[in-house]
């Protein structure tokens, strides 16, 4: 006996669960399957992003800001605490009863939109079957119209500093240190090194976060990026470029890292490791031979510009597929996938997918930056505008950073922002709506934004651009 579904979604994070859901609102039956174990045993839908990423992460991150505050900033306001103390099993807590409850919310939309949730391991067949193997119980065999692959991403694990569990850990075992370790290393000055780092250094702990890279965050906008790590050296992160990892070793001190720079090789020891390399495309044991569905030489399901794989009525998204591992990447990816299944028109805009670094301050940009634009020979204007000018920021005792636009110099047409200062990763989405309906600067600058506001930074950049900005001097 086999079950028949319209659609049958292997994978329950951002992408999986969002594309079950819109799929199901289209009057498609749907199944949703999801592998995912907690520490406890117990499954749970919402992936790495819910149980052990995005969610969490964030929670610790407001709890450990909040305490930095707290201890360094409430004097600046008037306020006194008093003994402060840190409780970081209550911090804890507090994670977890978040991402349980947000967890119990798919369950709860699942049921309200009759979309049969599974827990378990979804394999592809050939001829759009899926081996549905239950945590507990017998295998079953589903029947789809449409398979909608789903099954995200994993943590890079470095041979030369293999994990154990306690000392050496992945993005996972970084969120639930049960103590401050003193001294602490980062392995990857990226965005999930970044904010982890952040998050341990703020409850005091001395980190030292080792990048191979020679350009720090690389990706962003150089200015942008440069703004950034002189705050987080004014924090005390201890950030060491060009400096690649050659070995490990557990010693009765802690953990002895070395690596190699310019200046030859070095070594540090400290008494956890956080390594926070990247991630790669999962999918183990989720593609029959016979399948059909195509893998590229890194390990990404081969889509073309609809997430359509190389099999009939199979479609990818998220991060096993090509684009950036982002957890809104996936969920629109979802979005679009289901709507095409049901006949409707969609496409997804890849030009215009933010980014957004949760430390302090927050990072965030959508579109080009300036080397890019340098480097494809586009003729563009910049300004920017500095949150040491902005009200609110000074108001907020946050205004480290800045705002910058870069727009064609011939049409005006918005072509990227890059911010860096207090609540970016909020600021960002007026820049995303803007470049999504094609806006130039002119449309920013004639765009009233309230005052005293964050939002104000975004509209005097918008300004700089022609040089008319008014709470900075033109320059």
């Amino acid at each position: 006996m086999s079950r028949k579904f319209d659609v049958v979604v292997i994978g329950g994070g951002p992408a999986g669960y969002v594309g079950a859901i819109r799929a199901a609102q289209h009057g498609l039956s749907t199944a949703c399957i999801d592998a995912w174990k907690n520490r406890d045993g117990s499954p749970a839908f919402g992936g790495t992003c819910l149980n052990a990423g995005c969610i969490p992460s964030k929670a610790l991150l407001e709890s450990s800001e909040l305490y930095h505050r707290a201890k360094e900033e409430f004097k600046n306001h008037g306020i006194g605490v008093g003994s402060l103390s840190l409780d970081l099993d209550a911090m804890q807590a507090r994670k977890r009863r978040i991402t349980q409850q947000l967890s119990g919310g798919i369950d709860a939309l699942f049921k309200a939109n009759k979309v049969t949730g599974l827990y378990g391991h979804g394999r592809l067949l050939p001829d759009n079957k899926v081996r549905y193997t239950p945590h507990n119980g017998a295998e079953e065999l589903l029947e789809a119209e449409h398979v909608i692959l789903a099954t995200g991403s994993s943590p890079i694990e470095l041979p030369m500093v293999p994990y154990d569990g306690e000392r050496i850990v992945d993005s996972w075992g970084a969120l639930d240190f049960d103590a401050v370790p003193a001294r602490l290393g980062v392995i990857g000055a990226g965005v999930i090194g970044l904010e982890l780092g952040s998050v341990w250094a703020r409850l005091g702990a001395d980190v030292t976060i080792v990048e191979a890279m020679d350009d720090f965050l690389f990706m962003a906008d150089a200015q942008i990026a440069r703004e950034a790590l002189r705050q987080f050296k004014k924090q005390g992160l201890d950030i060491r470029l060009g400096a690649k990892v050659s070995g490990s070793e557990i010693t009765p001190d802690g953990v002895r890292l070395t690596y190699d720079d310019e200046q030859g090789g070095h070594e540090i020891t400290v008494d956890k490791v956080i390594v926070a390399v990247g991630r790669r495309p999962y999918t183990e044991d989720l593609l029959d031979p016979l399948a059909g569905v195509d893998v590229d030489e890194r390990g990404l399901i081969a889509v073309d510009e609809e997430c359509r794989t190389t099999a009939l009525n199979v479609w990818a998204v998220g991060d096993c597929v090509r684009g950036p591992m982002l957890a809104h990447k996936g969920s629109e990816e979802g979005v679009v996938v289901a709507d095409l299944i049901a006949g409707e028109a969609a496409e997804m805009n890849y030009a215009v997918i933010p980014s957004i670094i949760y430390t302090a301050p927050e990072i965030a940009w959508v579109g080009k930056n300036e080397q890019e634009l340098r480097a494809e020979g586009v003729n563009f204007k910049s300004g920017s505008f500095s949150f040491a000018a902005s009200g609110r920021a000074k108001a907020m005792d946050h205004d480290a950073g800045l705002v910058k636009v870069l727009a064609d110099a011939g049409t005006d047409q918005i072509l990227g922002v890059h911010i860096v200062g207090p609540m970016a990763g909020e600021l960002i989405g007026e820049a995303v709506v803007a470049m999504e309906f094609q806006a130039s600067t002119e449309d920013l600058q004639r765009t009233i934004h309230g005052h005293p506001t964050l939002t104000e930074a975004l509209h005097e950049a918008a300004l700089s651009v022609d040089g008319r900005a008014i709470h900075a001097i033109n320059r």
